[in-house]
């Protein structure tokens, strides 16, 4: 297994941050910036205070809120099942059938915010994930401990507890990062002051398997 382009962060369940390749960046920036006009506005079932929340991807059931539809290319998709697969037997899952839900793109500006969530597609199991797509050249003032800029960030809450711990992961961001991580795992992103945009990809990938036959995985 090809152990070359992740990194592993522990939290009682498993982040893992890969690097999204040049072309698969491109043609997604470049698939959301020329059919923004077409895309569908995601805000109706996401929690995110953010006005442009747009989907690329949904292959959930149809509803009053979200119809099927893909505008990304097989390329791209193909991509995101392989580095789904990637997290789940690198985590030693076994016998598992994947379901690409949806992806979608968040495109903040100053002020906006994404609440502490969890995420779920069609089923309760599954992985999560969030891309850099962009990022704005500064994030604002910050007004106390800026030593430890908050402005602008990602924050990942973990399941572990207790002293000696790790219980979140606040990473310094970069475009084409791409992290991994399952649907119950909580996260938030905080707002920034000042110009710019913070655009930012999540898709949903539904995982069925047996947690029983999972348990003490070696």
């Amino acid at each position: 297994m090809d152990t070359s382009d992740f990194k592993f962060i522990f939290l009682g369940q498993s982040v893992l941050r890969y690097q999204v390749p040049l072309d698969v960046y491109n043609i997604i920036n470049h698939v959301y910036e020329t059919k923004f006009q077409q895309l569908a506005p995601a805000n109706k079932q996401l929690v995110g205070k953010i006005q442009n929340e747009h989907s690329l991807f949904f292959n959930g059931e149809d509803n009053n809120k979200m119809h099927r539809h893909n505008h990304l290319p097989n390329n791209v998709l193909n991509w995101f099942e392989l580095k789904f697969k990637h997290y789940l037997n690198w985590n030693k899952v076994k016998e598992y059938q994947l379901h690409l839900n949806s992806i979608w793109v968040n495109q903040m500006k100053e002020h906006e915010y994404n609440p502490v969530h969890v995420h779920q597609g069609s089923l309760f199991t599954g992985l999560s994930s969030v891309m850099i797509l962009k990022l704005p050249q500064q994030t604002g003032i910050e007004y106390s401990a800026s030593d430890k800029p908050m402005n602008g960030q990602l924050q990942i809450l973990g399941a572990s507890g207790g002293q000696f711990a790790n219980v979140d992961y606040g990473p310094k961001l970069q475009e084409r990062d791409f992290y991994i991580f399952p649907y119950d795992m909580r996260h938030t992103v905080y707002p920034f002051n000042g110009p710019g945009i913070r655009r930012t990809l999540a898709a949903n990938m539904d995982v069925q398997y047996d947690p029983i036959q999972n348990r003490g995985v070696s």
